[in-house]
């Protein structure tokens, strides 16, 4: 019976209670042969009370409808903005996993295993561990260089940044930092190699002589950075100074600090599309979105906590967050507005990730766990 018609039986109802008025012939509504009584002195009270029960009785069975046709549509699960395609066993890995980098052509992930001194080389179509570069000292930043095809490793434990050959990942070369080198961008345009380390640097490297071609000072150790390639300069993240530090690369010096009120932010990711930074704050665990003209803040919202990578994907005007409180979040921007459209769990102390536009993947590091043994999750965005 549809919705209209239990509604048209529902209104008789109630208009048949009416002291005096005619008894409904319910058989007759449903288009049976009948007819009508006079109504005896008395049967007021009765006939009210059986109207009154068929009226809830109506109203019950309409809701009852109401609800099952909307029901499926209430339960049908939205689909997930990030699909869990797989995961690549790392083999005998504990402790903490640091930063990724990737070679396109072979199709080769990296993976800085601080905590085994190691760099495992993942084959990404034959899903497994090609090869493990041992003797490290504690790598954290790691950077392919397609026009040496070399691998650049940076070192906390040492201070070096030590090179690999691509094709066979013999070290081919070390340059000292001299103490916690970190994070480590390739800028392919210019054929040059950033890295970040000890208690205020960034190095330029010159992959063509694999040396160090300058030293850019910094008033603290510089945690995330990123390169614009709309305005050559860089962004430096230095929570010890509570700073977003600003670099002109063609004069080679700070030229900005913006003042930042917290020390506990250290990923950034840049939308230049929007001309906007991205930068993800650990206490309390917040997103907040700076303009790259200026350093104003144009919004800061809720987000997951312990984070260490974030990425912006243009073609979708998505962001990626990956959190050691076992969390991707998703976010989508629309002007200035962003919303946290997925909050997917992953598992303790994944906090490191890569997204990478060119095979539209994001390759999440999670460290071994009692059951869950260290594995790259390999997450596909969609649509």
């Amino acid at each position: 019976m549809r919705i209209a018609h239990v509604l048209a039986l529902c209104t008789l109802a109630s208009v048949g209670t009416a002291a005096g008025a005619q008894e409904i012939d319910w058989k007759k509504i449903a288009g049976r042969r009948s007819s009508w009584r006079r109504p005896h002195a008395g049967d007021g009270r009765s006939r009210a009370g059986r109207t009154s029960r068929w009226y809830v009785a109506c109203l019950i069975a309409l809701a009852a409808l109401s609800f099952a046709m909307d029901r499926p549509l209430a339960q049908a699960p939205e689909p997930l903005l990030l699909q869990l395609e797989g995961k690549i066993p790392l083999g005998d890995v504990s402790g903490r996993i640091d930063h990724m980098a990737i070679d396109l052509p072979r199709r080769r992930l990296f993976v800085a295993e601080l905590g085994n001194d190691s760099v495992a080389v993942v084959d990404i179509d034959e899903r497994k561990v090609q090869h493990v570069i041992t003797g490290l000292k504690q790598p954290q930043g790691l950077g392919y260089v397609p026009s040496n095809d070399t691998l650049f490793v940076a070192n906390a434990g040492d201070g070096s940044v030590r090179l690999f050959r691509g094709a066979d990942y013999a070290e081919s070369g070390s340059i000292d930092l001299g103490e916690d080198a970190d994070n480590i961008r390739v800028d392919a345009a210019s054929n040059r190699v950033f890295v970040g380390y000890g208690s205020g640097g960034l190095a330029e490297i010159d992959p063509a002589t694999n040396g160090k071609v300058l030293d850019l000072p910094l008033p603290a150790h510089p945690e995330g950075f990123q390169l614009a390639r709309s305005v050559r300069r860089i962004f430096v993240n230095l929570p010890k100074a509570r700073m977003i530090a600003v670099i002109d690369r063609f004069a080679g010096k700070q030229v900005a600090s913006w003042p930042v009120d917290n020390e506990s932010f250290f990923p950034m990711a840049l939308d230049e599309q929007s001309g906007r930074i991205l930068v993800a704050f650990r206490n309390p665990a917040r997103l907040g979105v700076f303009s790259m003209q200026d350093g104003s803040n144009i919004a800061t919202f809720d987000a997951c906590g312990d984070s260490d990578d974030l990425f912006v994907d243009a073609k979708r005007h998505r962001i990626y967050q990956s959190c050691g409180d076992g969390h991707l979040d998703v976010f989508e921007v629309d002007g200035d507005a962003y919303r946290r459209s997925a909050h997917i769990q992953t598992i303790s102390g994944a906090r490191t990730a890569l997204f990478v536009p060119e095979i539209d993947r994001l390759f999440v590091a999670a460290r071994g766990n009692p059951g869950e043994p260290a594995a790259i999750w390999i997450f596909r965005p969609t649509p």
